[in-house]
């Protein structure tokens, strides 16, 4: 596929660099927002190599590629300057604050993957090619992979600044800087001489930000507003050069001094409880620590552990950190290979397979966890199950590290020692039983591939409140059957979609249920037809058949009156669909929101099948 050319045919056809306002694309999709819709013909643009078909939705100008949308944006990007959004997709809907934390990181991290892959891969390379005899794990060449290997992780920072940046609408270079000086080679220096930093004469947290994510994140997200800020009181005609001067300055102030040390603080208090558990409960304390290493990761705060494990050995073995990464690093593997299994889309086959051979063989969990299981949030919440139990398992049996690695099926001999074979023996069990059950519980939890994976209809929602409307309403079906769109309905007022936008639904069961909970408004003599009026102001109308008014109300009975309040659920109608068709009836059911003009959009649910209850109409 020639994307150069299908990208430059693409850009003349939306009316040029000059009518484009911004330009970002999702998984399928180039997202124009252009200045005049009205110069381009949708004829033409569906006639582009490559180019599936278009939409006019929500304020945008949508291009329909495919899965390899990618490609085509990054050659268009080459044509002009145009202004762009992060690409990460929201869902628009009301989350708490726990799913709009993960959200952030998950739409911050997801642009990472790729490095975090590769140097996964890398570490795994690392480990193999030694057992192999390939190469020499004191050669050079050793040494300089590992810091390729080591190198997408330990900049994270300064990447995240970047995505964060895009995220949160602050200048993604000065976002950049910051996150560089959190990593500069002097202030690491004097984090490692351990001697006591002031800075203005305030008191510098000696704290490693390398590999860290939260830090970073809350200092970019705090960057909006002190770039608002200096924003506003800065005179034009000084702002070129004070504003960046000033930025930096209280930015990195506030890093150093302010930020970056809540991560050291929450680890060093986290530290100290999990290891006074241990005092108190071993097995406890393990189980929470095997569960919950994957959000300890995600923070930084394992780094808080590092004296205990860095100096495993046969005379002072770990029996705490190194075991639990053993079963939270495979959970992570299993979990994204379970999910690599499942899910039906090729791309995610693809990343979730090649997250899970990078934690399953060399104990690099971040691209699962940034990547798959956090995203996905079900699969992590199998990892923390298994972990849990194999936390308690290890707990009970004294499993313990005798050296430092980072646990994964390749380094399972930093479990040989002590008395007899008893020790590996568990670490294998742990092993099995953390790949096992964390893949069972991953494929029987599900994914929510549907609203995971953002299908169109709901990144399109999502689009239209983000231009201003309310949060998406639901229209759940009243009936089982199967869906087909109002254009198929043999009936030219439906299907010209005169009375409004909606579906229609071959029925396969007679009784019609509320869709909705809200009031009959009108209820037909007939009982062919009902219409209704949701408490959120949805006017809808159920149809029961083409042209059944002629049946008088022969086989329909009604269980609500004109005026009555429904509940969702609630049975409306019953109807002798069997003997309808025996007098020779249509009994396709149109569902039509006949106030359609008072909102965004009325967007269809995907499929061809539907059960009675299950949403089929979300209303913008």
């Amino acid at each position: 596929m020639n994307y150069k050319e299908s990208a430059k045919q693409i850009l003349d056809l939306v009316g040029g660099e000059a009518n484009i306002q911004s330009v970002t694309h999702c998984m399928t999709r180039l997202r124009f927002v252009l200045r005049n819709e009205s110069l381009v013909e949708d004829t033409r643009v569906k006639e582009v190599p490559g180019v599936m078909g278009v939409m006019r939705k929500g304020g945008q100008y949508q291009v329909i590629i495919g899965n390899d949308v990618a490609s085509y944006y990054k050659e268009l990007a080459k044509l002009g300057h145009f202004s762009n959004q992060s690409s990460t997709d929201d869902t628009g809907t009301k989350k708490n604050l726990f799913e709009a934390f993960v959200d952030v990181i998950s739409g911050c991290m997801s642009p990472l993957i790729p490095a975090m892959l590769g140097g996964g891969m890398i570490k795994v390379l690392l480990i193999l090619l030694p057992l192999m005899g390939i190469l020499d794990d004191s050669s050079q060449t050793f040494a300089i992979l590992s810091f390729f290997g080591d190198a997408p992780f330990y900049f994270m920072p300064m990447m995240l600044a970047f995505t964060a940046a895009q995220k949160f609408n602050v200048t993604p270079m000065l976002a950049v800087t910051v996150g560089g000086i959190m990593l500069h080679p002097n202030f690491v220096e004097m984090v490692n001489a351990g001697d006591p930093v002031h800075f203005l004469g305030l008191p510098v947290t000696l704290a490693s930000y390398g590999s860290s994510v939260i830090p970073i994140l809350i200092m970019v997200w705090l960057m909006k507003y002190i770039e608002g800020f200096f924003d506003k009181i800065i005179p034009n005609v000084i702002k070129s050069f004070t504003k960046p001067l000033l930025i930096l300055l209280i930015s990195g102030l506030v890093a150093l001094i302010v930020v970056g040390p809540l991560g050291t603080f929450a680890g060093q208090l986290l530290s100290s409880a999990i290891i006074w558990i241990q005092g108190k409960a071993g097995w406890l304390a393990l189980g929470l620590m095997a569960a919950f290493m994957p959000l300890i990761v995600m923070t930084g705060m394992h780094w808080a552990f590092a004296p205990i494990f860095l100096i495993a050995s046969p005379a002072t073995p770990d029996i705490l950190i190194l075991p639990a990464m053993l079963a939270a690093n495979l959970a992570q593997g299993a979990a994204a290979l379970a999910v690599s299994a499942k899910t039906k889309d090729k791309n995610l086959k693809q990343v979730a397979a090649a997250s899970g051979i990078s934690a399953l063989l060399a104990g690099v969990t971040e691209p699962a966890l940034y990547g798959i299981t956090l995203k996905y949030k079900k699969p992590l919440y199998a990892a923390m199950i298994s972990g849990a139990v194999c936390g308690v398992y290890m707990g009970i049996t004294g499993l313990e590290s005798y050296a430092f690695a980072v646990p994964s099926l390749v380094s399972l001999p930093q479990f040989i020692g002590g008395q007899g074979n008893g020790n590996i023996i568990n670490a294998i069990v742990v092993a099995v039983i953390s790949i096992v059950l964390t893949f069972i519980l991953t494929w029987v939890f599900g994914i929510d591939e549907v609203d995971k994976n953002e299908t169109e209809q709901h990144i399109e929602i999502s689009e239209a409140v983000e231009t201003g409307s309310n949060d998406p309403k639901k229209i759940y079906a009243p009936m089982k059957g199967q869906v087909i769109p109002l254009e198929q309905v043999k009936d030219d007022a439906f299907s010209g979609k005169m009375m409004g936008e909606g579906l229609a639904i071959i029925p396969e069961e007679d009784t019609i249920k509320a869709p909705f909970d809200g009031e009959v408004t009108a209820l037909f003599p007939t009982k062919h037809a009902i219409g209704l009026t949701s408490d959120s102001g949805i006017e809808l109308l159920i149809h029961v058949g083409i042209d059944t008014v002629e049946l008088a109300g022969q086989y329909f009975t009604a269980f609500v009156e004109t005026g009555d309040k429904i509940k969702k659920g609630q049975k409306l109608l019953s109807v002798d669909f069997a003997q309808i068709k025996t007098a020779g009836y249509d009994t396709t059911t149109p569902i039509v929101v006949t106030n359609s003009e008072s909102f965004i959009d009325v967007v269809a649910k995907e499929g061809t099948e539907t059960e009675s209850q299950e949403t089929i109409l979300y209303i913008v």
